[in-house]
């Protein structure tokens, strides 16, 4: 059991209870660029992940030669190519405005990114078009960032109601007062509350006799 997990199970049965039923976490670090995860995730915004990716194909597909087209590529492509790869004139500004921004250096490289504490990092991004402190939290948790609880997520409050049993979800607010008893853990916490609402999908109901 690492740091994480013993941290969490002393703190309540129920995450001890979690945590032996689920098994350790499972995470490796995604260094993928920001730049590159950010075009992703607006990408993905409203959508499910096959649609998400059939369209981020088409738009990739534009820039032969390219795994992720470079931002002064992106901003020289007219709106009309954009469009006719599937995304919403919405998200075209969202994504020629993470690329702006990546060319005006708002957008951190990889070494920058990982020297930048997870507040300042939030702080620079959200100024983005289209890019709100959660599809930041996500990025910091696929960089592996420890203690990151995203009190906005579904998932993550979904996870704290089967968990704990509860009528209703907590407020954000709420589950992130909640949620300073974890750290310097909230990442570990964050990924076994999303194991607790994938698990409450998976149960069937019983059926109706009769």
């Amino acid at each position: 059991m690492t740091d994480a997990e013993r941290h969490l199970a002393g703190h309540s049965d129920r995450f001890a209870a979690l945590i032996a039923r689920v098994g350790p976490r499972a995470h490796t670090p995604d260094d993928t660029p920001p730049y590159a995860r950010l075009l992703r995730a607006i990408a993905h915004q409203q959508l499910n992940g096959r649609a998400a990716e059939t369209i981020f194909g088409r738009f990739k597909a534009l820039f032969p030669g390219h795994d992720i087209p470079p931002p002064d590529l992106v901003l020289a492509r007219p709106e009309a190519d954009l469009r006719a790869a599937g995304f919403s004139f919405s998200k075209i500004t969202a994504i020629r405005d993470i690329a702006a921004k990546a060319l005006d250096g708002v957008v951190p490289q990889p070494d920058e990114a990982h020297a930048l504490d997870d507040a300042a990092l939030i702080e620079r991004l959200v100024t983005i078009r289209g890019v709100g402190r959660w599809t930041v939290e996500m990025l910091l948790i696929d960089m592996g960032r420890p203690d990151v609880l995203p009190v906005d997520d579904f998932g993550v409050r979904e996870g704290y109601r089967i968990l704990h049993g509860l009528e209703a979800q907590p407020k954000p607010k709420v589950l992130a007062e909640i949620g300073l008893a974890w750290a310097p853990y909230r990442t570990t916490a964050s990924w076994y509350l999303w194991r607790a609402a994938d698990e409450h999908k998976k149960v069937k109901p019983l059926p109706v006799q009769a």
